[in-house]
């Protein structure tokens, strides 16, 4: 008698979402992007009347700068979502055949399209049986994986949506992240060595934040400056001329520092050459094409600075590609928030997702 068939097993859907803070497709979009961003209330932490004041007014006098400079340099629109797709393609063609499970990417942008409620829609419809959440910022911000990990939430409840989710909060310093780091900073170092400059200074240039969010719980300088360390010994070089600095300062509030600006002034005067790598981006976007390889390359010329070298972000490296891969088949069969190894990486930071309660969790959503 032949025996009765059996059924194969349906492969686990598990759907990978990745954060980002999103930009501008058009020109037109630029003033709505800018809105967005500065009515957050983890950027300006005031009450709603004040905040959208204030966020209209900065964005109806920087949507007319941007417009004509920083995104004019590049098209006049951001390439953060090509670029971040470029990852998340690469992402999934690394998982897959992974076990059994079944791996798709979406991309969902905090601040323009496509953002949460959107992507938790895609994701419905797919079918997914569990929700991975992989932000593409290594360190943690209240202002970056924090804000998007709220809109996240609050889309999946309007969405009536409820799938098991485990969440990877932070990975300053992912062994894939590292060691891509460390090989494209060591590729523009070796570059002004060859150009004849002796010893240059390494710039480890990451998006700054006003003194009091630091001050308020977040953990994001201490992780960047942990960070920024052990890339600096992955490059094995003896004696490593490194320091680490802050871009993209606005308003009046004081900013942690050092600004990119005083470092690169300080290494004009050391008549240093410098290559500097924005180690807390992981794709090319106007922080880095314009920011740093236009606007601040002119500063440092004016400053008398020679041999000015910019370190490209890891964007689809294949060892950043493979970190990512490694650190969702460790984390995909966990429930919750959770930092790279599974243990609190925020000192004694009061918002660190790990350490909250789910209390404390649901208030600050």
């Amino acid at each position: 008698m032949a025996k009765a068939a059996t059924k194969s097993k349906k492969p686990q859907k598990i759907a990978v979402v990745m954060f980002n803070l999103g930009g501008p497709d058009s020109p037109n979009a630029i003033k709505p992007f800018l809105m967005n961003f500065f009515m957050d209330k983890n950027i300006i932490q005031l009450p709603i009347p004040f905040r959208c004041f204030l966020a209209a007014f900065i964005a109806n006098r920087r949507s007319k700068r941007e417009a004509g400079e920083s995104y004019g340099e590049i098209g006049g629109s951001s390439p953060l979502l090509e670029n971040s797709r470029k990852q998340a393609k690469a992402l999934e063609k690394s998982l897959k055949g992974s076990g059994d499970a079944q791996y798709k990417t979406f991309v969902s942008m905090r601040y323009w399209h496509p953002m949460a409620p959107q992507i938790v829609r895609e994701v419905r419809d797919w079918g997914a049986d569990k929700i991975l959440i992989l932000p593409l910022y290594p360190q943690f911000s209240t202002t970056t994986t924090w804000s998007s990990l709220e809109v996240w939430n609050k889309a999946m409840f309007q969405a009536g949506y409820d799938v098991p989710t485990s969440t990877i909060c932070c990975y300053p310093e992912n062994k894939g992240f590292i060691q891509a780091s460390a090989e494209n900073v060591r590729a523009q170092y070796d570059r002004a060595i060859k150009d004849g400059y002796k010893n240059p200074r390494v710039l480890f240039s990451a998006h700054g934040l006003p003194e009091s969010i630091i001050k308020d719980g977040d953990p994001y300088q201490m992780q960047c400056e942990n960070g920024a360390k052990v890339i600096a010994k992955a490059m094995g070089i003896k004696d490593l001329d490194w320091a680490i600095c802050y871009q993209s300062r606005v308003g009046p509030k004081k900013w942690i520092g050092p600004s990119t600006e005083e470092e690169l002034e300080r290494a004009a005067h050391d008549g240093k050459a410098v290559v500097i790598y924005p180690h807390a981006f992981t794709q090319e976007h106007v922080e880095t094409l314009v920011e740093l390889d236009i606007e601040y390359k002119e500063e440092a010329e004016k400053m008398g600075q020679h041999g000015y070298y910019r370190a490209a972000t890891v964007s689809t490296h294949p060892k950043f590609i493979d970190g990512l891969a490694k650190l969702v088949k460790t984390h995909v069969k966990k429930l919750g928030v959770y930092a790279e190894g599974g243990k609190p990486i925020c000192g004694n930071f009061e918002k660190c997702c790990m350490l909250m309660t789910d209390a404390e969790k649901k208030k600050a959503a």
